[in-house]
């Protein structure tokens, strides 16, 4: 079980990142701290695994709270999550053993294979006690989490069959909005069961939601994001 601090002053952002990990790892547990004094209260009385680290904030700002984690000796990785793209902060990041570093706006699907290849490497670390050249060369040099990728599961309730049946049926919409009633009708599945499968490829961002508040109880709309179908290829190989 991971255990992750966002470090981030924009209360917004910060629940961002908190659903990204959920989607990605409902396990982890995950504090939020809104300036580099927070962080350092949390990491002195929780474990903490992982920081997903911004730059810019009031006071001091992330590096040198990333600094002042390495000078303390605490063992803990960080990922920063930031609008600074220069060079220099860039490099000063990895100097301070950052292990990725994501310039905002970021998609999720570059954030997901962040956070997955972290749990790789967490996962070879804690299956292995001794280490030959050929399996940090194998899991920790490959670039790629297709490994990791390939154990991704369907949610319980959900199957193969069913599922390409209700994207063969959202086709018909192309890019126009659809809601679970309709697909529902063209599918003669309950509007139960079809809620669980838009919702599955909401979370791995298949389909964009909307909410609409209309007369009575809100209605969710979702429009196909065909060109994201390659992201459930991990779940039905």
């Amino acid at each position: 079980m991971l255990n992750i601090l966002i470090v981030e002053d924009d209360p917004m952002v910060a629940q961002i990142n908190r659903q990204f990990i959920e989607k990605i790892d409902p396990h982890a547990l995950v504090d939020i701290a809104q300036n580099v004094t927070e962080a350092m209260n949390v990491i002195k009385t929780k474990e903490i695994d992982l920081l997903l680290l911004d730059i810019y904030m009031p006071e001091e700002n992330g590096l040198t709270f990333l600094k002042y984690v390495r000078e303390q000796g605490y063992k803990i990785d960080a990922i920063l999550i930031t609008a600074a793209s220069d060079v220099e902060d860039i490099q000063t990041a990895f100097r301070y053993g950052a292990i990725d570093y994501l310039i905002k706006p970021f998609e999720f699907e570059r954030f997901k294979k962040s956070l997955l290849k972290y749990k790789q490497g967490q996962n070879f670390y804690n299956e292995n006690r001794h280490i030959k050249q050929a399996d940090i060369d194998a899991a920790l040099l490959n670039k790629t989490t297709i490994q990791l990728e390939s154990d991704l599961k369907l949610p319980k309730g959900v199957t193969k069959e069913t599922l390409q049946i209700i994207i063969e049926k959202m086709n018909y919409f192309e890019e126009n909005e659809f809601s679970t009633d309709e697909i529902s009708k063209i599918t003669n599945i309950s509007r139960v069961s079809v809620r669980k499968y838009l919702k599955f490829l909401t979370d791995i961002d298949v389909l964009e939601e909307s909410l609409t508040y209309g007369i009575g109880r809100p209605i969710y709309f979702y429009r196909f994001k065909k060109d994201n179908l390659k992201y459930l290829k991990s779940y039905i190989v």
